[in-house]
């Protein structure tokens, strides 16, 4: 239904969304009615579908970031602490940092600087996403995004936004337990998400979903 749920408003992007099941909660749809795609997205934003944001990054469809929230919830309770691997447009950082509240807090890290400060600009045109900037709830770093980000870690949740070449161990050690991650892994020519979940005794549990198309989380290109 991903290709019906298009619309000419954000409230009729997510109310598409909704209808066709790609949002189940409430929690998600008033998350990400919060958030004007219009202000990441920097053409038809409201149509459910990938578009380039430029070096070589793009900005997922919208039922895909559902999808993603809709996964984590469970670990996306006020003042949860979450790591958006690949934050590119800082669309879903934003979604994230709603459904954790002004006492949690949400990292972005993407590799790219020029990525870095477009996803904080994007944000700062609203005044809800200037206040969390402002207020540190919300942070965009650069780094590499496949060691985590170890000075905000443990995490609730993970995010990560782009295609990993493998498992990657160091995310999961900075997952609280419990904790949970959402994370694209590349298989062979193939691509499945896989929730990543952490129990309280610390022992991890990796199950796979469905398979994707995402641009990989690499090295930065040459500046």
């Amino acid at each position: 239904m991903a290709w019906r749920s298009s619309g000419a408003t954000n409230e009729a992007l997510i109310a598409n969304l909704k209808k066709n099941g790609l949002i189940e909660s409430e929690r998600v749809k008033e998350a990400m009615l919060k958030v004007d795609r219009a202000h990441y997205a920097p053409r038809s934003p409201y149509d459910d579908h990938p578009q380039p944001i430029g070096h070589r990054a793009t900005i997922s469809a919208p039922h895909m970031h559902a999808n993603a929230c809709e996964t984590l919830l469970p670990y996306l309770a006020p003042g949860s602490r979450v790591l958006d691997i690949g934050s590119g447009s800082g669309y879903l950082t934003a979604v994230l940092a709603n459904l954790v509240g002004p006492s949690g807090t949400v990292v972005g890290i993407d590799h790219i600087q020029p990525l870095v400060t477009l996803s904080t600009d994007n944000m700062s045109r609203s005044e809800e996403g200037r206040g969390m900037l402002e207020s540190g709830q919300v942070k965009f770093v650069k780094g590499d995004g496949r060691k985590g980000y170890e000075p905000g870690a443990p995490y609730d949740a993970i995010h990560v936004g782009a295609a990993a070449a493998e498992h990657h161990q160091v995310l999961e050690s900075q997952l609280k337990a419990p904790g949970r991650m959402f994370v694209p892994v590349e298989e062979g020519w193939t691509q499945h998400i896989y929730v990543v979940d952490k129990d309280e005794r610390g022992e991890v549990v990796k199950k796979k979903l469905y398979g994707v198309q995402y641009v990989p989380l690499t090295d930065a290109p040459p500046e």
